[in-house]
Parts: structure tokens; C-alpha cells; sequence
């Protein structure tokens, strides 16, 4: 019986994966920048080059708590940040790498700079200077 019940739980939690938690840190550590070609679609524009670890982790589910920032008055556009929007990285407090786009799976009820942990798919942006590098996508979120 003891055997049958330990089979059943090792089957069961075969299929069980737990995300990533993630920390501002590891998206600071993750990027570096190199000149792009001059054939690229976005001549000029640095381009990403990511670590192995988070190229590791594209595509699969992470977890990262920081500051919701809107930006555009429909409430469409989203990113989570490592500092609140008086703080943010194009207020001269950090850099790209402090920032991610978040693509939410539903609606959510947060407002501007609440502090919540998103859990979503990485998704690494190393071509599009028009979007973040880091992208959460079928994102969902909690208040902390």
C-alpha cells in the first residue's frame, strides 16, 4: 500500500513545475549591449544580448515583484518596475534592465505604482528597440 501511495504521488507530481522567482538583480546581471548591424531593421540601436540563465528561462513561467506603471490613459499598456514612476529608469534612476512589459492574461484592478508580484512567461526581446527587453506575458498579478 505504502509503495502504491508513493507511486501515485511521484506520478502526480511529475507534471508539477514551480516558476522561477526572479529578483531585479537578475535582470541587471542578465543583459549586456552590443552595436547592431548596419542591415539590422533598427540600424543603430544597441542590441541585446542576454545570459545564459535567462536564456534559460525564456518561455518558461517566472515570478517578479515591483511597481505597476500605466502608461497611457486607456490602461492598455503596462510595465512593472523596479522603482515607483517618480523613480523610474527614465527619470535617471536605472536603465532598461529595471523595467519589463507586462501582457496580462485578463483584467486586474491595480493602479499606478502599486506594488504586486506578477507570475507570467519570460519572454527575452533582443530585435524591437520599441518594445522592453523583458516581457511578461499571460501575466498574472497579485497586490503585496
Amino acid at each position: 500500500m505504502k509503495s502504491l501511495v508513493f507511486f501515485m504521488c511521484l506520478l502526480l507530481s511529475y507534471g508539477i513545475q514551480a516558476q522561477a522567482v526572479l529578483d531585479w538583480s537578475d535582470f541587471e546581471s542578465g543583459i549586456s549591449w552590443k552595436k547592431g548591424s548596419k542591415d539590422s531593421t533598427y540600424p543603430g540601436f544597441l542590441k541585446a544580448d542576454f545570459s545564459d540563465t535567462l536564456e534559460r528561462l525564456e518561455g518558461k513561467e517566472i515570478s517578479l515583484i515591483g511597481f505597476l506603471i500605466v502608461l497611457d490613459g486607456a490602461q492598455s499598456i503596462y510595465m512593472l518596475s523596479k522603482n515607483p514612476m517618480a523613480e523610474c529608469f527614465f527619470c535617471g534612476n536605472g536603465g532598461p534592465e529595471t523595467i519589463s512589459q507586462i501582457l496580462f492574461k485578463g483584467k486586474h484592478s491595480f493602479q499606478m505604482d502599486d506594488l504586486i508580484s506578477v507570475t507570467g512567461i519570460l519572454r527575452l526581446n533582443r530585435d524591437d528597440p520599441t518594445r522592453c527587453y523583458y516581457l511578461i506575458e499571460q501575466a498574472e498579478a497579485f497586490g503585496i
